[in-house]
């Protein structure tokens, strides 16, 4: 029972300093919160927590705050979702539904997300290695090259010009033959697994130079897979953290310099996302956990969107397939301090319109 107790006040003094900034005394925490003991007890369990890392005291005769440790067995059990109302939500639909492109829509999300939580907000877009194919179009543009167009199912629309090795002879008719095939046969694969069916799959190919060109399409796909193997950053928010007073001016400079490490971002915020389907759909890392210096005073809440599908049965599946991973992640990055609840929240609900979006664009 002393421990339950211990705990209650150790979620006491985050949610009370989440709000203030400020070290949380015993009497103001038994008088904002019904705890059903006195202030010397309350104290005691302050003290008990300060001993056992979950709290520290900056000062003498001043009230604790959390540590990191006290934070991440806050966010843990962090049961308690704040809903968004009836307003928000529709906010969100407003502001993202005027979107005309992939690339709007995410501008827009990063923006808003900052926007709802006053910290920064970094949405990636989708990589070309982990979009799956929605279409292919050959068409020959000189006797030695063919365009290669590929729309992927997150919109995307990539064009590559392949030089042959000899004098293409292959009829208009002929081409839009093999890119139906093509469709039919890899409609649903990653880049790397189309490469991989452009070799191996079951065409009937009559003649030489058929056979030359899918080779060199494969070859392209799988090079235009490679070379993009992370989606661009957008990122808004940081002259709103630079205005808050509740960050030290140091940190506020450490936390800066990190986010121009925008690789380090992704790679810190990718794995998180993946990580973020066993944790109800939002993974929080805090101060340490990141591994990134300029990140030590931070907190960086990530969740997935655009969930791959698989559009074939598990025997067609390849290894070059998607499972159940997120393609891109969206996340918002603050001080230790930020509001989890109504941060994580917000990430969710900017990943699950995202996902929508996608789905919706892969319908059309």
């Amino acid at each position: 029972m002393r421990a339950d107790r211990r705990m209650l006040v150790l979620r006491a003094v985050i949610e009370d300093y989440i709000q203030s900034q400020e070290p949380v005394g015993s009497s103001a925490l038994t008088k904002g919160h019904q705890l059903g003991v006195s202030s010397a007890t309350v104290r005691n369990d302050m003290a008990a927590l300060e001993e056992e890392g979950y709290l520290i005291q900056p000062h003498t005769s001043a009230g604790r705050i959390p540590t990191q440790k006290g934070y991440r067995y806050f966010v843990d059990r962090l049961t308690k979702r704040v809903p968004l109302s009836p307003a928000q939500r529709n906010g969100i639909d407003a502001f993202l539904s005027g979107s005309v492109s992939l690339e709007d829509v995410l501008q827009r999300s990063a923006r808003l997300l900052a926007q709802i939580t006053g910290q920064v907000a970094v949405v990636a877009s989708p990589a070309l290695s982990k979009s799956r194919l929605r279409r292919i179009e050959l068409i020959s543009i000189a006797k030695t090259t063919v365009l290669v167009i590929v729309i992927t199912d997150t919109g995307r629309v990539v064009q590559h010009a392949v030089s042959l090795s000899y004098s293409n002879t292959l009829t208009e008719q002929a081409l839009a033959n093999l890119s139906d095939s093509l469709n039919t046969q890899c409609r649903g694969y990653t880049l790397a697994g189309v490469s991989q069916q452009m070799l191996t799959g079951s065409y009937k190919v009559t003649d030489e130079q058929t056979a030359v060109l899918l080779q060199d399409l494969s070859t392209v796909l799988s090079q235009m897979a490679e070379e993009e193997e992370s989606g661009n950053l957008y990122m808004a928010g940081r002259s709103q953290l630079t205005h808050r007073h509740t960050v030290p001016i140091g940190e506020l400079a450490s936390l800066l310099d990190a986010l121009e490490e925008q690789v380090v971002l992704m790679r810190l915020m990718t794995a998180q996302s993946e990580l973020s389907q066993q944790h109800g759909g939002v993974s929080v890392v805090i101060g340490s956990e990141t591994q990134t210096p300029g990140l030590m005073h931070a907190s960086v809440v990530t969740s997935g969107y655009g969930h791959a599908k698989a559009e074939r049965s598990t025997e067609e599946l390849s290894e070059y397939d998607l499972n159940d991973t997120p393609i891109a992640f969206v996340g918002s990055i603050g001080p230790t301090h930020m509001d989890y609840a109504t941060t994580m929240t917000a990430v969710r609900a900017v990943a699950s319109y995202l996902t929508q979006f996608l789905s919706n664009s892969e319908e059309e």
